[in-house]
């Protein structure tokens, strides 16, 4: 783009014909040579002007151009043109100095030199089921996994005076507390309730009149749980089956009970001996028809009741529940034990382990004072005839023993408030972890006070 100014002034003064400028009116002859040279000095000055301009021009234009071939940049983004699209034929950058790598120092006389092989994995070692790792081992499952050491031992306590009622107010110091003989510093202790996890079992395989009688107390004891306490529920009698699962107390546990009030139990007339209907089958002259020869059985047949089933089973649901809740097995029966596939120690190796209260509700025959002590006899081959105060005993449970349908109904509620109302204290073994049984006895300084609370216990393995 070029520009050029052009400047040119003349004046010159022409008598038009017609036309005259009187002499009064006409310059001197000096200011005309004034005049003159004032037009000169600005005709040079235009001319300068005029040229310096032009040569600026002209070197703005040519930097422009130079500046343009070096680089050609886009200008910022605008509002109003639209973005221009990045220049590709840019100049090479300069290469920037590299660096010069280091060279290695040679290794020590007594150094091996360096392999190019990345060394090889660490041998990974694992845990078997139900162990802790030993030493400071850990792996990427730890950070999920809560480990507790079975040293913290809680031992619920009931106290009651001799009239049977609970005694309360008694603190910390009122209590001594030995393991295997040594005496434990208490870390723990409250006398709050507990909201109950409760499995309820029902024995189905008592005659039917005393199954009668409790399908009536089915109401009181739908009202002996708290809105807070979790009931599960349970029957017996030659095998177990779970009625209903461990759902809070209210309407859905007095709707299960009253479909419960359904169940018959066993036949209450005397078992027949022989005859066609005996176990014999039919006999001439004394001599059974089928087998001949035989000598015919006159054994009255044994009752099938699987207590220690059942208790397990109740046990077993109940060590998954949680553990801020006071579990108990509150059982109904007679306490016949016969039948069951595995033994009282078994069990109550369970319960103990999973710090669970035995409370039960000793009906007919174990009800009875003489008839009970007499029941309680174990004849090999033959069973338990009341089994239920071996469990309650090593527990810290109670048997309330009644006979009326009034009594047991009282018995509910003052089972569930024994269980739920306990002093509840707590240690640091400092015994070897083992998984030997460890017994505990409680003391209370006051005399003349009945102390409940289990006889030992089994520590868990670790993880468990």
């Amino acid at each position: 783009m070029g520009l050029l100014l052009v400047y040119s002034s003349k004046v010159r003064c022409t008598n038009l014909k017609g036309l005259s400028i009187p002499e009064d009116r006409r310059l001197p002859a000096t200011e005309k040579k004034t005049l003159s040279h004032w037009t000169w000095r600005f005709r040079w000055a235009a001319s300068a002007l005029t040229a310096f301009l032009a040569a600026g021009l002209l070197a703005a234009q040519d930097q422009g151009q130079q500046q343009q071939g070096q680089q050609d940049i886009p200008d910022a983004p605008s509002a109003v043109r639209p973005v221009q699209p990045f220049p590709s034929n840019l100049p090479p950058s300069r290469p920037q100095p590299q660096p010069e790598p280091e060279k290695p120092s040679a290794p020590p006389a007594n150094e091996p030199a360096p392999s190019s092989t990345p060394p090889p994995m660490p041998p990974v070692k694992t845990i078997p089921p139900g162990s802790a790792p030993g030493g400071d081992l850990n792996t990427r499952d730890d950070l999920y996994r809560i480990v507790t050491r079975v040293n913290f031992v809680l031992v619920p306590v009931t106290v009651k005076d001799e009239s049977g009622h609970l005694v309360d107010g008694l603190l910390p110091r009122d209590f001594n507390v030995f393991e295997d003989g040594k005496k434990q510093e208490l870390k723990f202790f409250t006398s709050d309730p507990f909201p109950l996890s409760a499995a309820v079992i029902l024995d189905t395989g008592m005659p039917d009149t005393a199954v009668q009688k409790i399908n009536q107390t089915y109401s009181a004891l739908s009202g002996a749980f708290s809105p807070y306490d979790e009931v599960s529920l349970y029957t017996y009698s030659t095998t177990v089956s779970q009625v209903s699962d461990f759902s809070t107390a209210g309407q859905k546990l007095t709707s299960v009970l009253n479909q419960m009030k359904l169940e018959r139990g066993s036949n209450n007339g005397a078992p027949v001996m022989n005859g066609p209907l005996g176990p014999q089958g039919p006999t001439i002259n004394g001599i059974p028809v089928e087998r001949p020869g035989a000598q015919p059985n006159i054994a009255p047949p044994k009752d099938v009741r699987v207590l220690n089933d059942a208790i397990l089973k109740a046990a077993l649901d109940l060590g998954k529940r949680d553990r801020a809740r006071r579990k108990i097995i509150f059982i109904i029966s007679d306490g016949r034990e016969y039948g069951s596939k595995v033994s009282y120690s078994d069990v109550l190796k369970v319960l103990l382990s999973r710090e669970i209260t035995v409370y039960a509700i000793g009906v007919e025959a174990s009800a009875i004072p003489v008839y009970s002590k007499l029941q309680k006899l174990h004849l090999p081959h033959y069973g338990y005839s009341d089994i239920l105060p071996k469990y309650a005993s090593a527990t810290g449970g109670e048997v309330f023993t009644e006979l009326t349908r009034d009594n047991i109904e009282v018995a509910y509620a003052r089972a569930t408030g024994d269980a739920r109302n306990q002093y509840t204290l707590g240690y640091t073994t400092r015994a070897t972890p083992s998984s030997t049984y460890r017994d505990i006895e409680v003391r209370v300084s006051r005399s003349g006070l009945k102390i409940s609370a289990k006889s030992g216990y089994y520590p868990l393995p670790a993880g468990k």
